[in-house]
């Protein structure tokens, strides 16, 4: 891909002006977020701007809510499945209380006007059948809606209408972002059985002044092996930390 002429590392070129961070979903991949997350804002690469799907919607929150990286590490590694796990009666295994009341306790403001970062997140509107972006009102049950994997979690109503996992037809969170962004995009290459290499929201998004970051090979994390996660954290801050020093991939 083409390096521009003026800077040679992508740590340069997102510290050349401001940048909106970009991250897809992917079931359990938040904890990659979260070490990519860290060696940005080791190299003071702060996003002007966050979106993101899923297990971005999570992680984009947490940042841009003012959650300190390291805070956000410790407590991903400290997660058990008794934390969120709580089947019930519904449209999918888990209620989704206990993960509102651990979100609650994790995010310093629990309103997207009080984020100090501004976010936008993928959400999928059941009853439109299509995606919807949240930019206003209650953090929480936007987060919990854009995570909701149809099966796992029940819907979140939101304004009288079921809401899912935003990944569901914008797995590369790109709904949320303008046209004329600057936009460091963290993808997560999927493992899941239900979609084709092949397809388009597996592919890497193509529009002007979009540099992206795919790490390949993670360990496939889910609510039976929350022990990878560390393993995952850890790949995805190491091999950050090592491309923001090399030509960045344009798109």
């Amino acid at each position: 891909m083409p390096t521009p002429p003026d800077a040679s590392t992508l740590a340069e070129v997102l510290a050349k002006a401001p940048f909106t961070l970009a991250m897809s979903s992917g079931f359990f991949g938040f904890f990659a977020h979260a070490g990519m997350v860290t060696a940005l804002h080791e190299r003071d690469l702060i996003p002007a701007r966050i979106v993101g799907s899923s297990a971005g919607a999570l992680i984009g929150a947490c940042w841009a809510a003012g959650r300190h990286p390291q805070h956000i590490k410790s407590a991903l590694l400290a997660l058990r499945r008794q934390d969120f796990w709580d089947p019930r009666p519904g449209l999918g295994l888990l209620g989704g209380r206990r993960f509102a009341k651990l979100l609650h306790g994790l995010l310093p403001v629990h309103t997207f006007a009080h984020c100090p970062i501004p976010l936008a997140v993928s959400v999928f509107d059941g009853l439109r059948l299509a995606t919807r972006v949240i930019d206003h009102g209650p953090l929480v049950p936007a987060v919990v809606a854009s995570c909701a994997v149809p099966g796992l979690f029940q819907p979140v109503w939101i304004n009288r209408r079921p809401m899912w996992d935003g990944g569901i037809l914008d797995r590369r969170a790109q709904a949320p972002l303008k046209t004329d962004e600057r936009v460091f995009y963290h993808h997560l290459a999927s493992k899941s059985p239900w979609r084709r290499a092949s397809s388009p929201a597996l592919q890497l998004p193509q529009r002007p002044n979009l540099w992206s970051l795919v790490i390949p090979d993670l360990p496939r994390v889910g609510p039976h092996r929350l022990e990878l996660g560390a393993q995952a954290y850890q790949m995805a801050y190491d091999k950050t930390r090592r491309a923001l020093d090399l030509p960045p991939q344009c798109h």
